[in-house]
């Protein structure tokens, strides 16, 4: 008869237990206590730092001179530096808050239109094909094991830079009847093989059965640019080659003034384009130093101007940017930057440099009837919320075109070279 006793008191402690671990973490104070940041880094730009209230009883002290207590939840920082935040309860400390204030920066957004043109990095191979012997039918380039998306960047211990200066190896060697010593860059390593060219015998060419670029073009849009050091970003994710679908490795690159001519609009399924013309040898409005997962990167010859946001504005960190409103600046037609409402629809606040921060909408009913909403070519448009940039258009949603992705405008930053860390990041 003790044991059935036993057993009943068991479950009901059981029970008990269950019902305070379920409900804990819902008990306002609690709850409140644990949604306390342990660290908290902002920016510089005079707005207030605002903390969770836990209760009554509780205050919250900075040990630095140079954050001011506004009331017991919001301080001001009159100048960067790191510092701590202290909940205490009668004086007794419950919680520390390190707190981080970054130098302001501020960028001037951009919405311009520009044509982008890519050298590459050596020769980039992009398909083979086959040569026409007498007996049979051979691809030099795939017999010797180079790969679509190598790229070429020696020829017998000779660099090459461009395509024009392989045929004169081809011919030289063809009529030697020697192998080819060649280069390959194949993501970080370097290979090296023996070619050999062949005649062509409907042609009459010696030929090494491999498609090759040197160069990259397309349109993208302006995100931002640093009056000071004229250093930009663009694009907002990486160029990739057409056909090899791997990342561009560029020697040298301009970027230049383009002027959109008509808009293909995007269906579910099939994602829209802006259509632009440039000129690759006129209105050369800056250089490309880098092509990374965040954009394309380098340095402005003369301050731009979009006309509608034409003064530097602050930015905002990641954890600092707000599901709800906010705009676009983008050109639709000719060069002309305009402004377009969206929504954040979800923002992940990122600790360490990573694409698709936020997820964004098209709201504004004139972009939409225009364009049918994120098209090819207005990646890069900077956003705007609450009169900071706060990040760059990236991709559309193929099954929703009003609908895509975003990336913060802090990780652009760093690969612009516009270091908003300073100490803190070389400690981290």
């Amino acid at each position: 008869m003790k044991i059935p006793k036993l057993n009943t008191v068991r479950q009901l402690i059981g029970v008990i237990l269950l019902l305070v671990f379920v409900t804990f973490p819902f008990i306002t104070p609690i709850n409140k206590y644990f949604s306390i940041p342990s660290e908290v880094v902002t920016l510089n730009n005079e707005n207030p730092i605002e903390l969770p209230q836990v209760g009554e009883n509780v205050t919250v002290s900075a040990n630095s001179d140079h954050v001011e207590a506004i009331d017991n939840s919001m301080f001001y920082a009159g100048d960067s530096g790191s510092s701590e935040l202290v909940y205490e309860v009668n004086g007794f400390p419950i919680k520390k808050v390190n707190l981080s204030v970054l130098e302001d920066i501020q960028v001037i957004p951009g919405g311009q239109s520009i044509g982008v043109q890519l050298q590459t990095r050596g020769v980039l191979v992009v398909g083979h094909h086959l040569v026409n012997t007498k007996d049979k039918t051979v691809s030099p380039g795939e017999e010797a094991e180079i790969n679509v998306g190598d790229v070429i960047v020696k020829i017998n211990d000779n660099p090459i830079k461009e395509m024009n200066e392989i045929k004169d190896y081809v011919v030289e060697a063809g009529e030697k009847n020697k192998d080819l010593n060649i280069t390959v860059k194949r993501g970080k390593e370097f290979i090296e093989t023996k070619l050999e060219p062949i005649l062509d015998d409907k042609e009459n060419e010696y030929k090494i059965g491999l498609y090759i670029r040197d160069s990259a073009a397309g349109i993208g849009t302006m995100t931002f640019f640093e009056p000071k050091s004229k250093k930009y970003g663009a694009l907002g994710h990486i160029i990739s080659d057409m056909d090899t679908k791997k990342p561009v490795e560029i020697n040298d690159g301009t970027i230049v003034r383009s002027s959109v001519t008509s808009i293909e609009k995007g269906n579910n399924g099939i994602p829209g384009e802006k259509q632009a013309k440039f000129s690759s040898n006129q209105n050369v409005i800056g250089n490309i130093t880098k092509n990374s997962p965040f954009g394309i990167f380098g340095k402005l010859n003369e301050d731009i101007k979009n006309g509608k946001y034409d003064k530097p504005m602050p930015i905002a960190l990641s954890h600092e940017v707000k599901e709800g409103p906010a705009k676009i600046l983008t050109v639709v037609d000719g060069e002309k930057v305009e402004e377009y409402d969206i929504e954040i629809i979800s923002s992940v606040p990122q600790k360490y440099p990573a694409t698709k921060g936020m997820v964004i909408q098209i709201t504004d009913e004139k972009l939409l009837e225009k364009t049918g909403g994120i098209v090819q070519g207005m990646s890069g448009s900077p956003i705007i919320q609450d009169g900071k940039v706060i990040g760059a258009v990236t991709h559309v949603f193929v099954n929703d075109p009003t609908s895509g992705y975003g990336v913060h405008i802090e990780w652009m930053l760093q690969d612009a070279g516009i270091d908003i860390y300073g100490n803190k990041k070389e400690a981290s």
